[in-house]
This record gives C-alpha cells, structure tokens and sequence, in this order.
C-alpha cells in the first residue's frame, strides 16, 4: 500500500553539511537545488496495491536506482553510498546524522 506524503525540504543539517563538503559544487546538489523534486509518490501510485504494508517512498528508491546505475554501483555499494555519502542524502531530503531508512529496512 502506498501512503503518499509530501516531500520536506532537505534537513538544514544536511544542507550545511553539504554545502561545506562541496564548496565548489557537486552535480547532485545542483540537481536538486535546479529542478527539486525529480519524483513524487504520486507517480509511483498506479504500481502499489490498495492492500498490505505501507511500502517505503517509491520516488527515493527510484533516485537510488539512478544514482546506483549512474555510477555504475552494486547493490551492497549504493546501499552504503545511501547510508554515507552526503550527496546523496541531499538530493534525497535525508537527514545526514542517522542511516538512512532506506538503506536500514531495504534488503539489498
């Protein structure tokens, strides 16, 4: 089942964090910052059922899949790119002082 809820603005921990990391830019930061939202759950509703657990945010595994295809990752490697790299958690609104739930409930 799928609960849409709204995209929050990236954590302003995560936004500082990142920003001090990347002083000359990052390509995921400008991604984000250029075009925000890339998916909302809205797209994703016609391939969840009505019934069953609520799944996680289909539009941040659907970053993680182009994030991961993008740079040519493992499963395992962009499991860990999702718990640790500050890029990412930006352009998928994380807040970079806990792993990330995707990577803590996905099994990879």
């Amino acid at each position: 089942m799928l609960k849409p809820s709204p995209i929050e603005p990236v954590p302003e921990g995560t936004a500082r964090v990142a920003r001090a990391a990347f002083r000359k830019g990052n390509p995921l930061l400008k991604l984000r910052d250029e075009l925000g939202a890339i998916f909302a759950d809205a797209d994703f509703a016609d391939l969840f059922p009505r019934l069953g657990q609520p799944g996680l945010p289909p539009w941040r595994l659907a970053l993680v899949t182009l994030l991961q295809f993008r740079e040519d990752l493992p499963d395992r490697q962009a499991a860990e790119a999702v718990r640790a790299r500050i890029d990412w958690k930006y352009l998928m609104w994380t807040a970079w002082e806990r792993a990330s739930h995707i990577e803590a409930e996905h099994r990879w």
